[in-house]
């Protein structure tokens, strides 16, 4: 039986140990500082979109796409997935002169996930839209789940496949062992191991300068608002083409406002702070595009602390100093959807040395230049 260590209980840490326990031959433990889904898996929009993604990001969100479809027989629960469809609305005709590039870029690389559609169609699929809205991109069967329920159901089920999560254990040290193995050092315990994967999220670049290697990945602090629970208006999740924003009405009512607006961040302490500014700003875009929540009561806010790359796609590979470590992080605010098949990637890495699913394009090595 071979040991395998995973260094953070978010989710896509919980994604990679679920896979890899459920290979054959595995024995796998998952070291989380805190409590799983503390920072940002368990406080995220729970975007499970395609639309808009990077163009080196779309396979692996195709991918991830088909196992939110059935996500239910993957980990025992639906997570609250509701494939109301993603919406990005263009509020000029620049914007959608914009939106239509995109579109044709997409296309050709072969994807037809992502269509223009006119002002009608946007009136139909949001009949509470502003009127200057002139069109929008949408994908369809994009949708949203629930995040901190997301993280539940993938521990529950690594841990029906025999994985051990233990929390509250901060890693201080990985080195190599004379027997080839790596040895994972805790304040309670050392773990010896022949493969660990570096899944800390916004601390995931300490782990890796403990392995002697320099990533490039700092933090982001994005906001999020909800509101008062209001009558039925909206289903798919929108945002808008120029400016930052993401808009979603839960099945309760309550509107749920982010789209990256910053707070404040010290992951030294791992604390994170609102800025009232920067969130008021959130809300009145809001207000514009849907004047049904002007004046409607904030009823919470947060932060959190998630990492963000310089290219904001995530460095997913193995070690090029610590052979036997393999990184999945910096996922830069939109790692929620890929998760499931980031996931079974990066578990088909350590347990294979190799794997089909499209990762290719998310070494470190593209940061030499």
């Amino acid at each position: 039986m071979k040991r395998a260590v995973v260094i953070g209980g978010g989710l896509h840490g919980l994604s990679t140990a679920l896979h890899l326990a459920r290979m054959p031959g595995w024995r796998v433990t998952v070291l989380e500082r805190r409590h799983v889904g503390r920072h940002s898996s368990g406080v995220n929009a729970g975007g499970v979109r395609r639309l808009g993604r990077d163009l080196r990001e779309i396979a692996l969100s195709c991918v991830a796409a088909d196992m939110w479809q059935d996500i239910e027989a993957l980990v025992g629960d639906d997570c609250g997935f509701q494939p109301g469809g993603q919406v990005k609305v263009a509020e000029s005709e620049a914007d959608l002169r914009q939106l239509e590039k995109r579109a044709e870029q997409v296309r050709a690389l072969g994807w037809t996930h992502e269509e223009v559609v006119d002002r009608a169609e946007v009136r139909r699929l949001l009949p509470a839209i502003a009127p200057h809205v002139v069109g929008a991109l949408v994908c369809r069967d994009d949708g949203s789940a629930d995040p901190m329920r997301t993280v539940m159901a993938f521990r529950r089920a690594a841990q029906e496949a025999g994985a051990e999560i233990v929390e509250g254990s901060s890693v201080t040290a990985i080195e190599r062992t004379a027997e080839g193995t790596i040895r994972v050092v805790t304040e309670e315990k050392t773990w010896e191991a022949e493969r660990v994967a570096n899944c800390a999220g916004a601390w995931a670049t300490t782990i890796a300068r403990m392995a002697g290697e320099e990533i490039p990945c700092g933090v982001k602090a994005s906001m999020m608002i909800v509101t008062e629970r209001l009558p039925p208006f909206c289903t798919p999740t929108v945002g808008p083409t120029a400016r930052a924003l993401s808009f979603k009405q839960t099945a309760s009512g309550t509107v749920v406002i982010g789209g990256g607006h910053q707070g404040l961040n010290d992951p030294a302490t791992e604390t994170s702070t609102v800025l009232f500014g920067n969130l008021a700003h959130a809300a009145r875009i809001a207000a514009e595009l849907f004047p049904v929540v002007a004046g409607a009561r904030i009823v919470r806010t947060w932060t959190g602390t998630e990492a963000r790359t310089p290219d904001e796609v995530p460095v997913i590979g193995e070690s090029r100093t610590l052979p036997g470590l393999f990184h999945s992080f910096g996922y830069s605010g939109h790692g929620f959807q890929v998760s499931p098949a980031a996931g079974a990637a990066v578990a088909e890495l350590m347990a294979r040395g190799a794997t089909n699913l499209p990762v290719a394009p998310f070494t470190q090595a593209r940061f030499d230049a």
